[in-house]
This record gives structure tokens, C-alpha cells and sequence, in this order.
């Protein structure tokens, strides 16, 4: 378990999220996580389910997707060192999407909206950076989806003419 301990610092330390805290804050925040691990098409989050918690990608894929037609759509895929499931549960509202692992071992830190909220009032910075890089996360998957949209619609009706 120290192991553990030590990996997930090592691995937290060269994130984004953590690029303005301090080794000791690293640490701390690790103590309001839970590690988890799932294998493959193991469904972490499903639609329709109000966020309780966030995950943050320490390895493998979590699949991002929707139903239609009695088929699970992709629609995106998160990697590690990002977060998913901010949405949900910031806003607080069902789930768009099902998070499902790619992969056998799919390892990820879970913060429970219980251990947010008390980070948040034992360590608002610490809270503050997370809630950043939630913010950039969803930009970045919101930017994601834009550029495979464009790509999709020049390919459907070919470039726009001047």
C-alpha cells in the first residue's frame, strides 16, 4: 500500500493538476482519494445517474458513449492523467454519458463528493487547483468533439468555397 502511495504521488506530482502544489499538498490529496481498478467494459459511471464522484485516469482508457438505436455509440475516449466525470458532478444533473474501462486494469482515483466537500473546507487551495483543471479538462474534451465534428462535416460536404 505505501508503494501504492508512492507511485500515485510520483505519478499525481507530474500532472497538470498538481504543477502548482507542492509535494506535500500532492500527498494530501491522495488521502481524500480511493484508488480503483476495473477491467475491461466494466462500467464505472453510467447514464442517467447523478455524479457522486469524479475519476481521475492514472492508466488505461475509460470510453466515453451513449445508446442509440440499441447500440453503444463512442463518442470519446479520456487517458491517463485526465479527469472525467466533472460534469455530472459539478452540475449535479444525470449523467449524458456512460464511462465504461477500455482496457483490463483500468486504474483510476475516485473523489467522492463527501471528501470534496470536506477538501474543499480543510484545503481550498488544494480544491481550487481541481476544480481548474476540471474546468480545462471539459475544454479540452469540448475541443476534442469540436475538431472531430469539423473533420466529420469536411469530409460529409467537402471544404466551404470563398
Amino acid at each position: 500500500m505505501a508503494e501504492r502511495k508512492v507511485d500515485l504521488t510520483q505519478f499525481l506530482n507530474q500532472q497538470h493538476l498538481c504543477e502548482s502544489l507542492t509535494l506535500v499538498e500532492v500527498q494530501t490529496l491522495l488521502e481524500y482519494t480511493e484508488y480503483v481498478e476495473y477491467g475491461r467494459d466494466a462500467v464505472i459511471a453510467d447514464i442517467g445517474e447523478v455524479g457522486d464522484a469524479l475519476y481521475f485516469v492514472i492508466e488505461g482508457e475509460v470510453s466515453l458513449s451513449y445508446d442509440e438505436n440499441d447500440q453503444e455509440r463512442e463518442i470519446a475516449r479520456m487517458t491517463s492523467g485526465e479527469l472525467v466525470g466533472e460534469m455530472s458532478f459539478f452540475d449535479r444533473r444525470p449523467r449524458l454519458l456512460r464511462m465504461r474501462a477500455c482496457h483490463e486494469g483500468t486504474r483510476l482515483l475516485k473523489l467522492s463528493r463527501a471528501m470534496y466537500e470536506r477538501l474543499r473546507v480543510e484545503h481550498p487551495y488544494i480544491a481550487v487547483n481541481l476544480l481548474e483543471h476540471a474546468i480545462i479538462s471539459l475544454d479540452h474534451l469540448v475541443r476534442r468533439l469540436s475538431s472531430d465534428e469539423m473533420s466529420l462535416s469536411r469530409y460529409m460536404f467537402g471544404k466551404a468555397k470563398r
